[in-house]
């Protein structure tokens, strides 16, 4: 007697296109005298957090003997 042969149904995948995080640029800014910024980007890149060379150079402002210093970054936005 021939066995009967059930057919079990396959379930369709769809493909998932990955979603790409969109980008948004952060702009770090360090002011005060240039011994304590230069300090401050020191710490960051001892840290691992930036490169000395990330930083624009030290940057005079109105108030007299202090500095700025600027780090931009990009990061992803998640939520």
């Amino acid at each position: 007697m021939p066995r009967a042969y059930r057919t079990i149904p396959i379930p369709q995948f769809q493909a998932i296109s990955p979603q790409i995080p969109e980008r948004e640029t952060i702009k770090y800014t360090l002011i005060g005298s240039s011994k304590a910024v230069t300090a401050i980007i020191r710490v960051l890149h001892q840290l691992g957090y930036a490169d000395i060379c990330d930083w624009s150079p030290l940057l005079p402002i109105d108030n007299p003997g202090q500095v700025m210093s600027i780090l931009v970054r990009s990061t992803c936005n998640r939520y």
